[in-house]
């Protein structure tokens, strides 16, 4: 998709030194292309497979929100340290600039076998991976990936044993 490629900016040496950073917000200020993204989001088969939506903290939570709400499948979320209540599951995990832990609430996964993972951006893998991971030590089954940007050079689908969508690459 041409045009989304043209309202994804790249930030050089963001967060730190070495990191060109991906920036999709510029997709969500234009709704007619935003809304073209959704429906084809929406209409994958990994979407389709999956009886719930998890998404990432917290670009993924305005993709996720969406194919959500398009798909009529409900959507939990995996958030970043100290931002949910109740009894949690959690899990650390590396990034290219540092390293964090995510949690999901344990009564949100009860209710649901099988998750398709929103992202905004797929790097190196290890947020998705730390998700795909916390669901399979829950006995729960990642059915496929979905991201808006994937950066191809770092290989992080090679990290997972489930199908992974992309529909801009660098």
């Amino acid at each position: 998709m041409k045009k989304l490629l043209d309202l994804i900016e790249t930030y050089q040496n963001y967060p730190k030194k070495g990191i060109d950073f991906k920036d999709v917000l510029g997709i969500i200020q234009e709704p007619h292309i935003f809304q073209e993204l959704i429906l084809k989001m929406s209409s994958s088969h990994i979407i389709k497979n999956a009886e719930a939506i998890i998404s990432i903290d917290a670009r993924g939570f305005i993709f996720g929100s969406a194919i959500s709400l398009q798909a009529s499948k409900p959507m939990i979320v995996a958030r970043k340290p100290g931002k949910l209540p109740g009894e949690l599951v959690k899990k650390k995990y590396s990034l290219e600039y540092g390293e964090n832990s995510l949690s999901i609430q344990k009564k949100a996964l009860q209710k649901y076998n099988s998750f398709a993972i929103v992202d905004d951006l797929l790097a190196t893998g290890g947020t998705v991976n730390c998700v795909s991971k916390l669901l399979a030590s829950n006995n729960k089954e990642v059915v496929g990936l979905l991201v808006v940007v994937e950066l191809l050079k770092l290989e992080g689908r090679s990290k997972f044993d489930f199908p992974t969508n992309s529909w801009v690459t660098f």
